[in-house]
């Protein structure tokens, strides 16, 4: 399945997920109706048993309760809903999770926070902050609205007991999540569900102060009323696992395929899945809040009766034997720990540390031999198929990124502190006189130190490669989160005055801020909660056509007439007709607020219009890493996060 279905089926899940929980909200109004009447003797126990119960029913009580009830799991969601507003990082505080700053002085925080490094930047995706989360079981999650808001939840248990492949394939598994569009659903779950189970929490307050009064003449009605809301405060969860059940199930196989193609091998995620079964904790977590989130987890995290009918997630045999066929039916009770005592990694280094330089040294092979291939790729119609959909060559890329960024800068991006400095030392101008421009500005208006931060690394760091900028801004987006809203404000007014010293905004200059914003804005803004419009590519004429007539503007096409390019672009788009604008016409603003527009498209017809614009900037057979810069920019604004585009 290609990511723009994925992403429309997760909507129509959404759709589904309200007309289940519609029904679920109709059999509680019933039963409470029931218990309210039994209660106060508007019924009669034995009436229940004959068919006149319905004319025995006084429908203005019944409508009144009706109401009752359909506000009370209205408020009880949308306060869920409102306290799950954080995103991800929510969830994973749920979870106790504590943050992952900096791993340096853990090899197992190192090898997870380097994984999703890995993974995220191999996706074309913000990398994701890392919780850990203080469980002896083996489980993980991915949690959030957005990939601008997500999070990875990782247990100690699976970091200690996985080994790097295996951790691999399980974070490949989340990360499918996030680019699928699961996440959104599974936090809707979280705090739509909530509702449901408030009815029973009133009913267990009610019994508790209904003891009291006993004496009183309504005292008795108090404490059936007060029973009967338990009971079907017990039936709201029976609802609620069935819901999450039938949700989540198939989007695990999916999730478990789509991380064998992301990381080309079976033996990671099987492996992960192994260990599980043969682990003495398996998968099982012990906070009490994990029943909330059980539909979110990478296996199933909560026992119980009827555990086959509500579990969330598939029986571990069946997800094995689906990605290796030939199993031999052994769990594995081996851990990481284990792995490494009998593996010696290439170099003589044992360990997770060797383990990261034979894959760094194996990847720049790799790279040199998927170079061109992935460079014909973008000539072809086959650069949709990348979006949401990143590959082993991808991940192999995104290990020689990380390993080629000069050691400051990687240091840098994972301290809250200096971080704010890896991105001014981005969009600092070659002109000396207008660079000393910026840094004067910085010295008199930046949080303390941080000037003198962005001036460690102009004197570190020099001939930074084109390709390594995108990677570093997706690397230091999740730093960047644990800014208060103060400190973000402040660093955004910082931004742009630095990238308007020189008087204009260089596309690349742009790119940054534009991703920089996009992921941001939401977090800090909290716009990631919003209902989405969706738009048609008619809806949307004058903005497809401000975007394609930057494009073919801003990138070169070696003799090629400007027209010609554009009027190609505009038969990808199909039967609408959109108009070359003048280029005196055009600015970024006009950009920004195109690109607002555009991101409201419905998923299954942005890829006529991404298939447009990659025609501007191939129209010549060749891309420039400044012009993959831009395409990924713009990819990562309309919500279809691009993998590297690998340029000879």
């Amino acid at each position: 399945m290609d990511f723009f279905k994925s992403q429309d089926i997760a909507r129509k899940n959404t759709g589904r997920l309200v007309v289940f929980f519609s029904l679920a909200v109709l059999s509680l109004i019933v039963m409470t109706n029931l218990v309210v009447m039994l209660a106060f003797g508007y019924l009669n126990a034995g009436d229940l048993s004959s068919n006149t119960t319905i004319e025995l029913f006084d429908w203005e009580i019944f409508f009144k309760v009706g109401v009752v009830v359909i506000t009370v799991v209205a408020l009880g969601s949308l306060y869920k809903i409102r306290a799950l507003s954080g995103g991800g990082a929510r969830v994973a505080e749920m979870m106790d999770g504590e943050l992952i700053v900096d791993g340096s002085d853990d090899i197992n925080k190192k090898k997870i926070l380097n994984v999703v490094e890995e993974m995220a930047i191999a996706s074309g995706t913000p990398v994701p902050p890392v919780y850990l989360i203080n469980e002896h079981g083996i489980n993980a999650f991915a949690a959030g609205y957005s990939p601008s808001d997500a999070v990875i939840g990782i247990t100690r248990g699976a970091i200690e007991t996985l080994s790097r492949d295996q951790l691999q394939g399980v974070v490949a598994h989340e990360f499918s999540h996030i680019l699928n569009g699961d996440m959104r659903l599974n936090i809707r779950l979280i705090g739509i569900l909530h509702g449901i189970t408030v009815i029973g929490m009133i009913g267990y307050y009610m019994l508790r102060t209904s003891s009291r009064s006993r004496r009183s003449r309504n005292g008795g009605g108090l404490v059936g009323l007060g029973l009967g809301l338990m009971v079907i405060g017990y039936a709201g969860t029976f609802f609620g696992n069935l819901i999450k059940a039938g949700v989540s199930r198939q989007r695990e196989y999916l999730a478990d395929a789509s991380a064998v193609q992301f990381t080309r091998s079976r033996d990671g995620i099987a492996g992960a899945l192994k260990r599980i079964g043969g682990n003495t904790f398996g998968s099982v977590l012990t906070n009490p809040n994990c029943a909330e989130i059980s539909h979110t987890l990478f296996c199933q995290g909560i026992t119980g009766f009827f555990n086959s009918l509500f579990a969330t997630h598939p029986p571990l045999e069946k997800r094995i034997r689906i990605i290796q066929p030939d199993w031999d039916g052994k769990y594995d009770a081996t851990s990481a720990e284990d792995d490494y005592r009998h593996k010696d990694i290439g170099d003589g280094t044992i360990g997770y540390e060797g383990e990261v330089k034979g894959a760094a040294r194996e990847a720049i092979i790799t790279r040199k031999e998927t170079m061109s291939t992935i460079a014909a790729v973008m000539t072809s119609n086959a650069i949709l198929e990348q979006i949401g959909k990143p590959t082993v060559s991808h991940l192999d890329y995104a290990s020689e990124i990380i390993t080629g960024i000069p050691d400051a800068l990687v240091k840098a991006v994972h301290e809250p502190y200096s971080v704010r400095a890896v991105i001014y030392f981005l969009v600092l101008d070659e002109d000396k006189e207008i660079r000393n421009k910026q840094l004067r500005h910085l010295e008199s208006a930046a949080d303390s130190g941080v000037y003198e931060e962005t001036t460690r690394l102009i004197n570190q760091v020099s001939g930074l490669r084109t390709e390594h900028r995108l990677p570093l801004v997706e690397m230091a987006l999740s730093t960047l989160r644990q800014l208060t809203k103060p400190q973000y404000k402040l660093f955004k007014e910082n931004l742009v005055t630095l990238i308007k010293a020189d008087d204009r905004i260089s596309l690349s200059e742009w790119a940054i801020q534009k991703i920089v914003f996009h992921h941001l804005d939401a977090v800090f803004g909290r716009k990631s909660v919003s209902i989405r419009q969706y738009k048609s590519l008619a809806q949307t004429r004058y903005s497809c056509s401000v975007l394609l007539s930057i494009l073919v503007y801003s990138t070169t096409h070696n003799g090629l007439r400007q027209q010609d390019v554009f009027n190609n672009a505009n038969l990808e788009l199909g039967d609408i007709d959109v108009n070359f604008l003048v280029k005196n016409k055009l600015d970024l603003d006009k950009l920004n607020k195109a690109l607002n527009d555009l991101v409201q498209l419905k998923p299954l017809v942005k890829p006529r219009l991404l298939k447009a614009c990659a025609a501007c900037i191939t129209a010549d057979k060749q891309v420039s890493p400044v012009e993959a810069e831009l395409f990924r920019a713009i990819s990562d604004t309309l919500d279809c996060p691009m993998p590297p585009l690998l340029i000879q």
